[in-house]
């Protein structure tokens, strides 16, 4: 078997797996928090934008999204940008997700206690400074193991990338096959590909999880 098809096609793929899912997941993570804060906010008029956004984009399939960010507004505005697709599936990868992450949020959120907004109001916190050094490091900690899974689900869902051919593990994977005509052996090494992603993933998230989990435990109440 000729090593060199897999030489230049798989560390490639790799790295754009990799790459789309870290860069989809800081969108996602972003967006999520503006609009699980939206989401419990004092605004009534951003409240139902956040969950009209929230049912929308939850029910919409997600290889939908992609077509539409790249075929569909991508025509719309191809005078001024030509749409790239790494660009298109990040910003529809992103979007998709951050309706879940926004929930996530707005959960971990509602699980803390009010008393604890008062308190850091009494003690002259801002509300935006008792959000940052008191409710989101606890919202976080909680909620860690789902935003964790949500990044699985992400990376392996970079699978539909290939639509707008992007050359990822699945979009190589079919090329290699193509090439090669070893549809066992791709195909296997594929799957050992993802599972080798997501392990590290399922390793480091668990580590900081039982970190976070220390630190909490050792701050006084």
């Amino acid at each position: 078997m000729d090593p060199k098809p897999w030489l230049e096609i798989l560390p490639r793929a790799l790295a754009n797996t990799a790459l789309l899912t870290v860069t989809s997941l800081a969108v996602g993570l972003v967006l999520g928090l503006i609009v699980g804060l939206a989401r419990i906010g004092p605004i009534k008029p951003l409240r139902i934008a956040a969950a009209v956004y929230v049912e929308l984009i939850r029910g919409i399939p997600l290889a939908v999204q992609i077509f539409y960010i790249y075929y569909g507004f991508g025509y719309l505005i191809r005078k001024v940008y030509n749409p790239n697709p790494f660009v298109s599936a990040t910003a529809a990868f992103g979007i998709c997700y951050a309706a879940y992450i926004a929930e996530i949020f707005r959960a971990g959120f509602q699980s803390l206690d009010r008393g604890q907004t008062e308190a850091a109001r009494a003690l002259g916190l801002t509300r935006r400074q008792a959000l940052r050094h008191v409710l989101l490091p606890q919202a976080f900690r909680n909620i860690l193991p789902a935003l964790g899974n949500e990044g699985i689900a992400l990376l392996k869902d970079t699978s539909l990338a290939s639509v707008v051919t992007i050359s990822e593990l699945t979009q190589s994977g079919k090329a290699l096959a193509s090439l090669t005509l070893r549809f066992f052996e791709v195909w296997t090494v594929i799957a050992l590909c993802y599972i080798a992603l997501t392990l590290p993933l399922s390793w480091g998230v668990r580590r900081l999880e039982a970190r976070l989990r220390v630190r909490g435990a050792t701050l006084p109440h």
